[in-house]
């Protein structure tokens, strides 16, 4: 999947390919420059191995991000959806969300589900404005600093609530 887009005055190619085991290197640069507690390349290959859709975008020839998302019985739960620092603000999450969408509805998955941290006020933003409502809250769900323990708000996203984000 590609798309067109302007910035900087300049058009960029953004395009989606399966994530695989010899990409994990950029992946984990991503990873771990984007999240003070990173997912492990252990949880990559894991996620891998199960078969849950896995994603790398690609702004040109550069990864840009990716996700991660795990298919359930008429829904689908969004693990990870990352974007480069450097690259944040320029609508890559936006798409991407739009195409774990697209995929939702070709395997007639009803629901998107994700967890996001409490503190990470910019996600749960974009997350809103896309149509995602919040659910309720996971105690203690995500690492924090000094061995803490972080809440997640739960996100959920119906195929209404969806409709104009898509379309």
């Amino acid at each position: 999947m590609s798309a067109q887009w302007r910035g900087d005055d300049q058009p960029f190619a953004r395009r989606l390919q399966a994530m695989s085991a010899d990409r994990l290197d950029a992946v984990m640069a991503i990873e771990s420059v984007a999240y003070a507690f990173p997912w492990t390349r252990g949880n990559f290959i894991d996620a891998l191995a199960a078969g849950h859709a896995a994603q790398l975008l690609y702004s040109g020839d550069v990864l840009v991000g990716y996700f991660i998302a795990m298919a359930g019985v008429d829904e689908m739960h969004l693990l990870n959806l990352s974007v480069a620092p450097a690259e944040q603000g320029r609508g890559h999450a936006r798409f991407m969300l739009g195409e774990i969408v697209k995929r939702c509805r070709c395997e007639t998955a009803q629901q998107l589900w994700l967890e996001v941290r409490g503190s990470n006020a910019r996600a749960h933003a974009i997350y809103r404005r896309f149509g995602f409502v919040d659910i309720g809250i996971r105690k203690g769900y995500y690492p924090a600093a000094r061995g803490q323990r972080e809440d997640a708000i739960v996100m959920s996203l119906s195929w209404n609530e969806a409709h104009d984000a898509v379309e």
